[in-house]
């Protein structure tokens, strides 16, 4: 047998980190946890394999796919920031772990890069349609409402509005992947839910950690356009919304032993969103912003803990 070349081997590698770059990876493994958590709270035990397995993949699929989606449509105004020496104060920041935006930084051909999206984007198709068709029109619009986000990023803060949706895309399409006729008022509470945690935890922080190299290209942000102060009550606001849907959702689940669950999430939420929300609402500080948005990206996750614990207590 003829020895891989250890060079080969490790351009293989780099050139694989590259793509996972492209849809961060690290983010979109950690974002796995909201189809988990919500499917398990509706559906009260644990789907069959199939759909566990069906759903991981698809899972998996669809958020590679929108976070590459995003580079791609976003790489031309990605290109403008790193050409005025942006994201260089990011290190701390999750999104930052692997490389940022490759493509725009001409690591990546765009050619390459635009197949990984439509490979993984299709087999989210294919997954989506196994669990349930109404899935396949969840992902579509999802991505549809993405590139609408993108586009707007010199036009209207109430960009925002539209992450928020489509953030909420993965946890609505896991109730339909475990139940054809769910109940709407848990979908409600759980989009809404979804909903602020994103746009308190993830999108306004992620606009404060890029604010410099926004600002030098006019864009329309939430911190540019309303202000730190009034960006920073945003993001708390909508966190204690976030935290408090979350136990009235817990309390509506299929779930045994609810109060538990509340409290322990109620606790998680504390931690990873309000208390680094209220230090960045009171020192608005960049660095604060960062630490916040890593935070949040770890909630769904501590959510899942609890609810698995509570299960299997």
């Amino acid at each position: 047998m003829t020895a891989v070349p250890a060079q080969t081997s490790s351009s293989a590698l780099n050139q694989l980190k590259l793509f996972f770059a492209l849809s961060r990876t690290p983010h979109g493994i950690l974002d796995l946890a909201t189809p988990a958590v919500v499917a398990l709270l509706w559906y009260g035990s644990l789907p069959p394999l199939r759909i566990i397995l069906v759903g991981l993949i698809t899972a998996f699929a669809g958020y590679t796919a929108v976070y590459a989606l995003n580079d791609l449509v976003d790489y031309r105004v990605d290109e403008k920031k790193l050409a005025r020496g942006g994201f260089r104060d990011t290190k701390n920041y999750l999104d930052a772990v692997l490389i940022r935006h490759p493509v725009a930084a001409g690591l990546l051909p765009f050619k390459e890069a635009l197949f990984w999206t439509m490979g993984w984007a299709l087999l989210a198709l294919f997954g989506a349609y196994l669990l349930n068709p109404v899935c396949v029109l969840i992902f579509v619009i999802a991505c549809l409402l993405e590139t609408i986000y993108c586009i707007l990023w010199k036009t209207s803060s109430l960009r925002a509005l539209i992450s928020g949706v489509v953030k909420t895309s993965g946890g609505m399409a896991a109730v339909f992947a475990v139940d054809k006729s769910p109940s709407a008022p848990f979908l409600v509470l759980l989009f809404f839910w979804l909903f602020f945690w994103e746009i308190g935890g993830q999108n306004i922080p992620a606009d404060w950690t890029d604010i410099q190299e926004d600002r030098l290209l006019r864009a329309k942000t939430v911190p540019l356009q309303l202000g730190m102060a009034r960006a920073n009550s945003l993001i708390l606001s909508s966190l204690i919304i976030a935290v408090a849907l979350n136990g009235i959702l817990l309390s509506l689940s299929r779930v045994g032993a609810k109060l538990p669950a509340v409290v322990a999430s109620a606790c998680a939420g504390i931690y990873l969103l309000l208390i680094p929300a209220y230090r960045l609402f009171k020192t608005r500080q960049g660095p604060r912003a960062s630490i916040l948005f890593n935070k949040a990206s770890y909630y769904p996750l501590a959510v899942l803990c609890v609810v698995g614990i509570i299960m299997l207590i």
